[in-house]
């Protein structure tokens, strides 16, 4: 990399840590600290959780799936506006209603403290490995592009992070997001528009060298679900989304920093809406990647040129082709995308820990200070257990991958258990737990017997396991509720013996 382009990224990495602890003083209370006083537009909190739909994973990934395939990934994007409109007609009034930080707060209410306790560990653990992932990820990439040592890149990254969640609590995670999502989104804009006129023939080489690869095919639109066909992507799209506005606390609590309803609402269209088009940029970006360096072959080393390197090409395109001062710009979002997940995850998890463990079994009554207190170290220890993490995957990568899949399998659950909750009034916990149990059998099945062959055998597509686990356990906490109440109804009254 060029010395200016290293200046770019490094000014813009202090700065936005510095940026972050800005908001110190706002962050002294616990209110202040996980909720932001609520007091938050719904712009900036929008912004934020378009920040957080947009990690580096998507950064790397979106453009490599267009390169190596085609637009099918695009149909996950555009079941987002379903599942934002369900969060605004029945998510956000009844977080808001309610008051409660905590997401699961609201399932220990309906079912118990079992379903608080089950939704709260998996979903720490889904963060860990998320942060984690992210983490190593972006890490690796800055290797390829900087050759800084990447146990070097994963520390300071992990320290610089957490120092300004630690510092500015939610309200500092949440301006450093739109911060952020502006920089990423104008670094895309940058490399589309280069690509776009850099095509020896003009912009529309683009569209006829990828029209005739069919490169912006959304997928089969038949019937199937052994395929990543349009209907199975979009089906992945929808629970997920749901899963997301509904039950993840990196959500839920960017409700209740919105200074009322009407904001959080706006924040939650603002948030899916922008993603959408901003998700299409970033394919849009592989699509002319596979045009630029199809009509340059040259210009792609042989090593990147199978079928598997498609998240590789993006890389390459940054630091040999791009303009000094955009490619660290470009660097620089992808950071951006890296910092925006992984501040998300540990001030959530931090609060969880605070809310549904700290106040809820140790110390109910504690004051403002000591929940301070702990709020700062859970979010130091999260924050040092997630570059932890990082670490490990350098050199035991599938055993984390193990435990992301079995974090997957468990926290699948969730969604179905706040689904029965929400949408029917009959379902307790007994039914609710049966549920469970059959939603959790069904996804280890869908998850583990894909290699298996016979009658028990999984032919269903990898994104059909979600769908399955949540709709097991609502159908099934339905129909048990549902023969509860007719078998009460059919029950002859007691005798009631007068002695």
């Amino acid at each position: 990399m060029n010395k200016i382009d290293i200046l770019v990224l490094v000014v813009y990495i202090i700065g936005v840590t510095a940026f972050g602890v800005f908001f110190y003083k706002k962050s002294s209370s616990a209110e202040g600290f996980t909720a932001a006083n609520r007091r938050l537009p719904g712009w900036a909190v929008g912004l934020s959780i378009f920040g957080t739909y947009l990690s580096s994973i998507s950064f790397l990934a979106l453009p490599g799936k267009s390169y190596s395939a085609n637009w099918n990934a695009f149909v996950f994007s555009l079941s987002l506006p379903l599942a934002a409109w369900v969060a605004v007609k029945w998510f956000a009034p009844l977080y808001r209603s309610t008051q409660d930080i905590s997401a699961y707060a609201y399932l220990e209410r309906r079912f118990g403290v079992w379903a608080r306790l089950y939704a709260m560990t998996f979903y720490l653990l889904t963060q860990l490995a998320r942060m984690g992932t992210i983490m190593f990820l972006v890490a690796l990439a800055l290797e390829r592009l900087t050759g800084w040592d990447i146990q070097a890149i994963i520390i300071v990254s992990g320290v610089l992070v957490t120092f300004y969640t630690v510092v500015g609590g939610i309200e500092a995670v949440i301006w450093t997001d739109v911060v952020q999502a502006l920089v990423l989104t104008t670094g895309a804009i940058v490399c589309a528009l280069l690509l776009l006129f850099g095509m020896p023939d003009g912009p529309g080489q683009i569209f006829s060298a990828t029209v005739a690869g069919d490169k912006f095919s959304l997928g089969s639109f038949e019937p199937v679900f052994t395929e990543p066909t349009f209907w199975v992507v979009l089906l992945y799209g929808i629970v997920i989304n749901l899963q997301n506005f509904g039950v993840d606390q990196s959500y839920v609590q960017r409700y209740q920093t919105a200074r009322s309803l009407t904001e959080a609402r706006r924040s939650i269209w603002i948030g899916a809406l922008t993603y959408v088009p901003v998700s299409a940029l970033f394919l849009f970006i592989g699509t002319g990647l596979y045009a630029y360096y199809g009509a340059r072959p040259e210009l792609l080393p042989e090593a990147l040129r199978a079928a598997d390197m498609g998240d590789r090409v993006f890389p390459h395109f940054i630091v040999t082709e791009l303009p000094v001062g955009v490619t660290g710009l470009m660097i620089a979002a992808l950071a951006a995308a890296a910092m925006s997940s992984i501040d998300t995850s540990i001030n959530s998890s931090a609060t969880i820990l605070l809310t549904d463990v700290y106040r809820r079994f140790i110390r109910p009554q504690a004051p403002d200070v000591q929940q301070m207190k702990f709020l700062r170290v859970a979010t130091v220890t999260l924050g040092l257990l997630g570059t932890a993490t990082a670490l490990l995957m350098i050199s035991i990568k599938s055993a984390l991958d193990a435990w992301w899949s079995l974090a997957g399998i468990f926290s699948g659950g969730m969604l179905g258990l706040f689904l029965l909750g929400v949408f029917t009034r009959r379902a307790e916990s007994t039914q609710a737990i049966a549920g469970m149990i059959v939603g959790i059998l069904v996804i280890l099945w869908a998850t583990f017997s894909r290699e298996m062959t016979g009658p028990l055998a999984n032919s269903l597509h990898g994104f059909m396991t979600t769908v399955l686990g949540t709709l097991s356990i609502f159908i099934i906490g339905v129909l048990l509720s549902r023969h509860r109440q007719r078998r009460a109804k059919s029950d002859p009254p007691e005798t009631v013996y007068d002695l």
